[in-house]
């Protein structure tokens, strides 16, 4: 395909881009040792035939170490995106539906980087103070506490599982806008981030003062069990929906469908991201005894998930269920 093609040297690489122009390229920085590149390899040949405008290269991330280092190449897959020579976004981690939301929504939008500029600063800046008020503490890191992708932010998380504080965590690599956004509304350049009832304490450092002067355990909030915690969850709103993504964009097709039933059925409720938090996902399974996602729950009961709702929107049950009335 000509608008798929890797690229060996920083010099391929410069003239890839640059013959682009204001065209959309795809950069994946891959490694052949990895089974995550080769699904993710076989994701943009698809992706090169939908969008035949668009070009896709890719370039092995141990073989250009000058290129990986510009841009903070820390793990693979890893994808960049240009217009115009310029990066516009960025997607780490082996997530097809967020590369092809990405590809699709960057191909056909105008030229110039896209990101916190494209967003009005009042929508960011709700989306940001919603985000840092997720839970009590809230660590904003690079990774996930189980994969934590650099070494500021793997400190920072065992220096709380060593003191068993109860946080929810943000992966900023996995959302630009986030992490670029963010930086500006804490006045606070650098990550890991920690954030106690919305307030912002520090990064790496402050932590390290506060445990070093024995504050940390009156600086953070005091440990609560996971039972307690998923209880607290489930009864936060009448109907709460836990799935993959939120009410604005479902990762899966389950989550999807059960949305636009919900969306239907015309009653409010409120979603938990099962995929910002593995505590919370792997929790509630055992907590509920119901090992997939998504869970619908009213008034802290569990109804089900997608297929329960679909028999009972067949059945004609499922506004009264919605309503606690069964």
């Amino acid at each position: 395909m000509a608008n798929l093609t890797d690229a060996a040297t920083p010099k391929q690489f410069e003239e890839l881009l640059k013959n682009a122009g204001r065209s959309l390229t795809v950069v994946h920085f891959h490694a052949p040792w990895a089974p995550q590149c080769s699904q993710m390899n076989d994701v943009m040949k698809e992706l090169a035939k939908e969008h035949k405008q668009t070009m896709f290269v890719m370039l092995e991330a141990e073989a250009v170490p000058e290129v990986s280092e510009k841009y903070e190449i820390s793990s693979v897959p890893t994808f960049l995106f240009f217009k115009g020579g310029e990066k516009i976004d960025r997607l780490d981690g082996a997530h097809a539906p967020e590369l092809t939301n990405k590809v699709q929504r960057l191909a056909s939008s105008g030229g110039g980087p896209a990101g916190v500029g494209d967003v009005p600063k009042e929508e960011l800046n709700k989306r940001l103070k919603k985000l840092i008020n997720a839970a009590p503490c809230m660590l904003f890191m690079k990774g996930s506490p189980q994969e934590p992708r650099c070494g500021f932010s793997r400190q920072i998380v065992q220096i709380l599982k060593d003191r068993s504080i109860q946080y929810s965590s943000f992966d900023i690599l996995s959302d630009e806008e986030v992490r670029q956004g963010l930086k500006t509304y804490s006045n606070w350049p650098t990550y890991p981030q920690v954030y106690v009832n919305g307030e912002l304490v520090g990064g790496l450092d402050i932590v390290k003062e506060l445990v070093e002067s024995g504050e940390i355990e009156n600086t953070f909030p005091k440990t609560v069990t996971l039972e307690h915690r998923l209880k607290a969850l489930v009864n936060k709103c009448p109907i709460m929906l836990f799935m993959k993504g939120n009410k604005e964009v479902a990762k899966c097709g389950f989550s999807r469908q059960i949305l636009e039933i919900m969306n239907n059925a015309g009653v409010e409720y409120d979603t938990f991201d099962i995929l910002q938090d593995e505590e919370v996902r792997q929790g509630l399974k055992a907590y509920s005894n119901w090992p997939t996602y998504p869970q619908l729950y009213v008034k802290g009961e569990l109804i089900g998930g997608l297929d329960i709702i679909k028999e009972l929107k067949e059945n004609g049950e499922l506004e009264s269920v919605l309503r606690g009335e069964n």
